[in-house]
């Protein structure tokens, strides 16, 4: 039965959003060659823009990746590209014992683990990631990090050359890598989400398209690894942080501090499953930094209000967080919460002890968390100084006009 353009449209783009990274991956095994398998993916996706109107298949991702492979094995027939691809994969041939991804109906796990491998810098392996495994073009990559497209078409181009110059292999790592492997694609995908989340700067607060991608990704990794209490932990945080994306805003755009939310808008779905799945993590002795900040966001989930709000077991959260992942934000954090736990003083004297933390030197929540504590204890100048100096290190404009704001109110 035929389908009209419209129906075909969203089809392909819905194809696009699923099954990306099902055919890419599918492709590359075949090409050895990243830029041949994504020219060929996205003829795929181009010819079932017309191909569907006579029917949109059943499973559109096998219809996607065997026509990209059939083009693949025509387009290396003609050129010769056997031996001339570059840049090229090293399928690892050798025997390394059981392969994790075996049992799994794609490659998926081969290509994300080779986006993030360790040769590649942080940025490089977000800008890989999310223009192979999420398929974004590189001009929105590029305005999803807020630099130019010619610099973010560079980088990639440099990180696909890093990847044939090193021999970087497309496989999954053996038993004894694959721990420390999935660390790095974890920490991926929490930044894209971060980004995405809290724009660091910019005129929205919220990249949704940031944010969906990172979701997409972790339950990718948690379908790949179901035992893995990591990636449990990780889309418990994501989609327990998220659930309150809607109120983060209030009906004239500004900023709404968690106090001051409508929890009756919370996504009451995206907790329930967020709090099994940290129960789940949680079960990993010793527990993972994702699993205990996803406790953490459960705490704020399961707290009908502002006031009953447990702080001091959040407190004692971030206690054990610290010990397992020592961090200068954590620290940050957990003196907010002592703030609230204990009073304005004492988390004023949390902060105090921060101030010579050399990676908080330009983190504007320090500041702000300052300023917060000395307005409630009525030092009106010193939370002066401390929102004026708040501002110089904030870039985002919605968060710059809540500063704005109270400093006008301490006027």
């Amino acid at each position: 039965m035929s389908a009209d353009a419209a129906a075909v449209s969203a089809a392909v783009a819905e194809a696009h959003r699923r099954e990306w990274a099902f055919t890419l991956a599918a492709t590359v095994r075949v090409t050895r060659d990243l830029d041949l398998a994504e020219e060929c993916v996205q003829d795929a996706y181009a010819r079932a823009l017309t191909s569907w109107r006579e029917g949109i298949p059943d499973r559109p991702g096998a219809w996607l990746t065997t026509t990209a492979r059939r083009r693949a094995l025509d387009v290396m027939r003609r050129d010769a590209l056997f031996r001339q691809a570059m840049p090229e994969l090293v399928i690892d041939e050798v025997d390394s014992g059981p392969d994790p991804a075996d049992g799994f109906p794609d490659d998926r796990l081969r290509l994300i683990c080779t986006c993030c491998h360790p040769a590649l810098n942080r940025d490089a392996q977000v800008a890989l990631t999310l223009r192979l495994v999420c398929g974004l073009s590189t001009a929105d990559v590029a305005r999803a990090f807020l630099v130019g497209e010619a610099t973010m078409a560079a980088r990639i181009t440099r990180a696909k050359k890093k990847i044939a110059t090193a021999r970087i292999p497309y496989r999954v790592p053996s038993a004894d890598d694959l721990a420390l492997r999935v660390e790095s694609v974890l920490a991926v995908v929490y930044l894209i989400f971060s980004t995405g989340h809290t724009a660091p700067r910019g005129t929205e607060l919220v990249r949704a398209e940031l944010v969906e991608r990172a979701l997409d990704l972790s339950r990718m990794l948690r379908a790949l690894l179901p035992g893995n209490a990591d990636a449990a932990g990780l889309l418990a945080l994501l989609l327990l942080t998220d659930a309150r994306r809607e109120t983060r805003l209030d009906a004239t755009g500004s900023l709404a501090l968690l106090r001051d939310q409508d929890r009756s808008a919370w996504d009451r779905t995206a907790i329930g499953e967020g709090i099994a799945l940290v129960r789940e993590a949680l079960r990993a002795r010793p527990a993972g930094r994702y699993a205990l900040q996803a406790a953490i966001a459960a705490v704020h989930a399961a707290a009908p209000s502002w006031d009953e709000t447990d702080w001091h077991e959040i407190v004692d959260l971030y206690d054990v967080l610290l010990q397992r992942w020592p961090s200068p934000v954590v620290a940050l954090n957990r003196a907010v919460a002592v703030g609230f736990a204990y009073g304005p003083e004492q988390g004023l004297a949390a902060l105090d002890a921060l101030a010579t933390e050399p990676h908080l030197a330009g983190y504007g929540y320090l500041a702000a968390a300052r300023a917060d504590f000395l307005r409630r204890l009525d030092r009106r100048g010193d939370a002066r100084l401390a929102y004026s100096e708040a501002l110089l290190l904030t870039e985002n404009e919605i968060e710059r006009r809540f500063l704005q704001q109270r400093l006008a109110e301490l006027d």
